[in-house]
């Protein structure tokens, strides 16, 4: 049992990247807020983990790379994907819940996967993501524009937009990825006779993975899916307000390992100084590698960018050469670590990180 822990940092230098709509209480009537937190040391910017799974899921899709995506339905109100794990890479690794309809676009619609009578089946997402919060508290500011390529009185709207770090952590379950349970608890219904036969015909073996009974691909195929997943954090792009507010969302500080379970030893070490900037706290980093030593599968490789924040940069590579430790830490540029991650995943001689 596996999993790649990691930590983002994405650099807004005057952004709006994740927002909440009309604000109800602002001084004119078309004012579009951010989101964000307010805390006892001031306001905190944030992107939803919504958000950032959009960017990334739609990054894949669009990349003309070997990414499968689902196609999605939607009948009213409600929308839902293929829920094939076994034939798309985002049902697999991203998750579903599908439940059966009656209603006749659904009956129609002849591109999907045909659902098991009265059978629901859902998938826990072996991806998981966190909010992306600012590091320290950041003003909002306000900015206001005008549009007047018409006749009459020029129309007045304002939005609001922020300077920050984003920090973020994302978990991927090695194990369960390209592992199709078949029980009946809630999330863990992943099949049904349909996809249950597909998944036997792609060459699917039975396996008992944490006490339940599953399929899974070979082991070619799931190493396929998590690298090019995480190949795709090194190319992520997307955000709202980019036409006023263009941010680059390649991560400007990156931490990634394979660990034995789901938790992320990396959070802490980065917190907000007494004036309000982002620091590499040395004291915590040292405790990870101790703490956490028999934790780490892998290598870890961290990725900082030469030019953000040169002066943390330095304190971590002074660290990492003082850490007495048997740990091998990669300091490279972010772009240079996401791949280096991804190779790694990629290979097959490490197939005892998705057992």
């Amino acid at each position: 049992m596996a999993f790649l822990a990691g930590l983002l940092v994405l650099d807004a230098p005057a952004s709006a990247l994740n927002n909440a709509g009309a604000d109800a209480g602002a001084r004119t009537d078309n004012t579009i807020a951010v989101k964000k937190i307010r805390t006892p040391q001031g306001v905190l910017p944030y992107v939803s983990a919504q958000a950032f799974r959009y960017w990334l899921r739609t990054g894949l899709e669009t990349s003309g790379g070997d990414w499968v995506a689902a196609p999605v339905f939607r009948e009213g109100k409600i929308a839902y994907t293929d829920a094939n794990p076994v034939r798309n890479w985002d049902d697999d690794l991203f998750g579903y819940m599908r439940a059966p309809s009656k209603k006749t676009d659904a009956v129609k619609a002849k591109e999907t996967t045909p659902l098991e009578k009265d059978r629901e089946i859902t998938r826990v997402s072996p991806f998981r993501v966190g909010t992306f919060v600012a590091i320290a508290p950041s003003p909002i500011v306000s900015d206001f524009g005008t549009m007047t390529r018409q006749d009459g009185d020029p129309v007045p709207h304002e939005h609001e937009f922020y300077r920050a770090h984003l920090r973020g952590l994302f978990s991927l379950d090695l194990t369960c990825a390209g592992t199709f349970f078949d029980s009946e608890r809630v999330g863990y219904k992943n099949l049904d006779t349909y996809r249950r036969e597909e998944a036997q015909n792609e060459g699917c073996r039975e396996v008992k993975v944490r006490k339940q009974m599953a399929l899974r691909l070979p082991i070619e195929k799931r190493c396929q899916r998590v690298s090019t997943l995480v190949r795709a954090l090194a190319e992520l792009s997307g955000g709202a307000k980019q036409a006023l507010h263009y941010t680059d969302l390649v991560p400007a500080i990156v931490f990634l390992a394979v660990v034995k379970n789901g938790n992320n030893p990396f959070y802490r070490a980065l917190r907000a100084s007494k004036t309000h900037q982002t620091e590499f706290d040395r004291e915590a980093f040292a405790e990870i590698l101790r703490v956490y030593k028999e934790d780490f599968l892998s290598d870890i490789h961290i990725g900082w960018a030469k030019g953000f924040l040169d002066e943390e940069r330095q304190a971590l590579q002074d660290a990492i050469v003082a850490a007495a430790s048997s740990l091998t830490i990669h300091l490279q540029h972010p772009r240079e670590a996401i791949q280096a991650m991804a190779d790694k995943l990629a290979d097959s001689d490490n197939e005892a990180w998705y057992e």
